[in-house]
């Protein structure tokens, strides 16, 4: 007979591990207790050794499927008087544990929720210990009822029976609620108020006659109208002032997806995981949805119902629903219903809204299935705040708190060998989002009781981000180490792939819109040679000037004018292709006013951007030429135009590499010779991906065989192009071990986890 005192931490609470620890300790004859702490979940378990033995491994095996076990500590401790397995109450203490994500309804819940001989029959919470809202609700730790949203509503008779009883699927289910004693739901117009299901047959109503209807979820408002009702679409753009940026679906199901799109095997366990994200799908050429939901594209964006409500309504409806962010343009999602009938009012034409309130913002998180797998471009509900393993020499990592950038804003948290990556934040030149960001970070130190030994920022030194994270560290009198742009890119990639801190270093193929680089000019197109601690830059894209600063950005034609002056040749070129369109209208902008502000430099920065390399090809094709209404906008509509066909059969346009620069001249040269000749925007999208892609496997082939590097790594928000990621994917894999980002998106939104990696590494001292 032994004794032993058993640490489980991980993600263990509010994922139904206590039931599960009582269960297998009944079948296994041990006798003690289990209960929550702050540190996560603790047992004393006393029994033979073989049992014990037998126990811990069925607690790793049988472990709920919303549980992640980061690591078993056992102790003998003395044997004691004990006479059952017994689940005790919460014990509040510092808390080490972790909050799970909110995860979709399980089946067991939806068919609740549609079983007319059920007491939850039409309720649209319905949730139990293996679904439903968990940081969404989360206020406190440990993950008890007394801290979350649901305190307010006192469990029924029939439901705390249920809450407390082991054997329960719903035991400890915080959420736990039905129709008597909990959330409630009504539909709110400006003549009336109707509750219960009733409400959302009225929904499902007023968005067939063509409305707009505001629906709560769970960690934000979603603005909504009928997919097929063209007239729709353009009310929602207009009154959103969202002219063109892709609108996200929700389908009943699998199958009314597979309608109108093209599902793969792993596209579709994305789409029914726990996580449920909006997953971005290639169109079927017979697609009967409007091009409006996503003009100049061949991707939509589809989620499937994740909570009670959303399988209710959808039941009610015969099409697919937009699904977009219920948020005034440039400010974050709405989360209160006071919020969103003060903001939503003048967008939508009525609201369905519900009682439960949401603690934290949380949109929905994107993946994409790229090179083999599906990739996070968004990592919000149902991934964060999920810890993220580091790999091996980061276990005596000092807490460092990463504050990441400016756009896409998460931030992390890393101590000890793991790394909490906050939800999508969002664009942070909105005050509203800063203050977002401030408040999430209040809660996650409240939640994880965490205070940092150094602050990790951005070396720009105008982001809001790291103007306000100087601030905050300053008033705690905390070390502040400033990381550069692309290597967090790079760290971040290696993080997610657990490469390990002492390993050798790699090359990294890092490319994006615009980061601060170490000269004080913008880069985005890097060949830097690296580890966690350092970084040495190889060879860049050729620089030009950015006429305007972020106007450039906004307006894609500044980009060619930039770029075609680069070659040294803009003169014989505008003679020699006077007629092309493109050239006739290039020439009727301010060129020589962009001239005289290159050459006194005011608000026209060097920039080695691949970004603003896709913009300026895409404005001579005539895509977004004279400006972008979203972010990235003509770098997306590029590849949407390329056809794969043609990508066997074309040559790349060529590009130079002189004096460890990317240069593109060569290709400027070929791509106008084929604009006068009439070829399609097709033929010169796909020439111009597959020779980038080309020429970017042979800088880096070379690069890493000169410098003895077996590693390469491609991260920036550029290789969430799929056409560019796969080409140079193909053309490394077969001599190098290349490294993509999976867990977090290799865009901005993985920033913070390369920042705080980078400081860790550099605090550790490891060479």
């Amino acid at each position: 007979m032994q004794a032993e005192r058993i640490r489980i931490r991980g993600i263990v609470q509010g994922v139904g591990f206590r039931p599960t620890v009582w269960r297998i300790a009944h079948e296994l004859s041990v006798l003690g207790s289990v209960r929550n702490d702050g540190e996560g979940v603790l047992i004393e378990a006393q029994s033979s050794v073989v049992n014990l033995e037998q126990f811990v491994a069925r607690l790793q095996t049988e472990a709920p499927a919303l549980a992640q076990i980061t690591s078993i500590e056992r102790e003998v401790i003395a044997l004691q008087t004990q006479t059952d397995f017994q689940i005790l109450a919460s014990h509040y203490s510092n808390a080490h544990t972790h909050i799970a994500p909110d995860a979709a309804t399980c089946k067991e819940c939806i068919h609740e929720s549609f079983d007319p001989k059920s007491r939850r029959y039409q309720y649209p919470f319905t949730n139990c210990t293996h679904c439903g809202p968990r940081l969404s609700i989360v206020t406190g730790i440990p993950y008890d009822r007394a801290q979350t949203t649901m305190q307010t509503f006192a469990l029924c008779k029939a439901c705390a029976a249920e809450y407390h009883h082991p054997t329960d699927r719903r035991f400890h289910a915080q959420a736990n609620a039905c129709a008597v004693c909990g959330p409630q739901v009504w539909l709110e117009t400006v003549t009336e108020k109707i509750q219960g299901y009733a409400a959302i047959q009225a929904c499902a109503e007023h968005i067939m006659q063509g409305q707009i209807v505001v629906i709560k979820g769970l960690g934000g408002m979603h603005l909504a109208v009928d997919a097929s009702n063209v007239d729709a679409l353009f009310k929602l753009r207009k009154r959103k002032h969202r002219p063109a940026k892709p609108l996200a679906l929700m389908a009943k199901n699998l199958a009314q997806i597979e309608q109108f799109c093209l599902v793969n095997a792993e596209e579709k366990a994305a789409l029914e995981s726990a996580a449920a994200p909006i997953v971005l799908l290639e169109r079927k050429p017979e697609c009967s949805l409007s091009d409006a939901l996503a003009p100049n594209q061949h991707l939509i964006g589809f989620i499937l119902p994740y909570t009670p409500l959303h399988h209710l309504l959808m039941n009610c409806l015969e099409q697919p629903i937009v699904l977009t962010s219920g948020n005034v343009s440039g400010e974050p999602q709405c989360i209160s219903n006071e919020q969103s009938l003060a903001q939503l009012g003048e967008i939508a034409d009525t609201q369905l809204l519900h009682n439960r309130d949401i603690a934290n913002r949380v949109d929905d998180s994107v993946l994409r299935f790229m090179a083999g797998e599906m990739r996070v471009l968004r990592r919000g509900r149902g991934f964060a705040p999920k810890p993220i393993d580091l790999p091996t020499g980061f276990e005596q990592a000092p807490k460092v708190l990463a504050f990441g950038g400016e756009l896409k804003n998460t931030f992390c948290l890393l101590e000890q060998g793991q790394a909490i990556l906050s939800q999508h934040n969002g664009d942070l030149a909105n005050y509203q989002t800063l203050q977002d960001v401030q408040q999430h970070l209040a809660l996650y130190q409240t939640v994880y009781q965490y205070q940092p030994d150094a602050v990790a920022l951005d070396r720009h030194p105008n982001y809001h981000i790291s103007q306000w994270g100087r601030a905050w560290a300053a008033e705690r009198n905390l070390p502040i180490i400033e990381v550069q742009h692309h290597h967090a890119h790079l760290a971040a990639c290696l993080a997610d792939n657990a490469y390990p801190l002492a390993a050798d270093e790699v090359l990294g193929i890092v490319l994006d819109g615009t980061g601060y680089g170490s000269d004080h000019t913008l880069w985005g197109g890097e060949f830097l040679k690296a580890n966690y601690q350092k970084f040495e830059r190889l060879a860049f894209l050729k620089p030009v000037h950015l006429y305007g600063g972020q106007q450039a950005i906004l307006q894609p034609w500044r980009l060619a004018v930039a770029h075609l002056k680069a070659t040294g040749r803009w003169q014989q070129l505008a003679r020699d292709y006077a007629e092309l369109a493109a050239i006739r209208y290039l020439q009727t902008k301010p060129l020589a006013s962009l001239q005289a502000i290159a050459e006194r430099g005011l608000n026209c920065p060097l920039t080695s951007s691949i970004g603003r390399l896709f913009d300026a090809v895409a404005a001579l094709l005539g895509i977004c030429c004279e400006s972008v209404s979203y972010e990235g906008q003509a770098a997306i509509e590029l590849e949407a135009c390329v056809e794969r066909g043609l990508l066997t059969e074309l040559a790349g346009y060529p590009f130079a590499f002189n004096a460890y620069q990317l240069d593109p001249s060569p290709m400027w040269q070929a791509l106008l010779a084929d604009l006068a000749a009439g070829q399609s925007k097709a033929w010169m999208a796909t020439r111009f991906h597959k020779g980038l892609a080309h020429s970017l496997v042979e800088i880096a082939s070379q690069l890493a065989k000169q410098y003895q590097l077996t590693t390469i790594v491609l991260s920036g928000g550029v290789f969430q192009n799929r056409v560019l990621l796969e080409a140079v994917h193909a053309g490394l894999k077969g001599q190098f071990t290349v490294l993509m980002q999976r867990q977090v998106p290799a865009n901005d939104g993985g920033l913070a986890l390369g920042q705080a990696a980078i400081v860790a590494a550099q605090l550790l001292g490891v060479k």
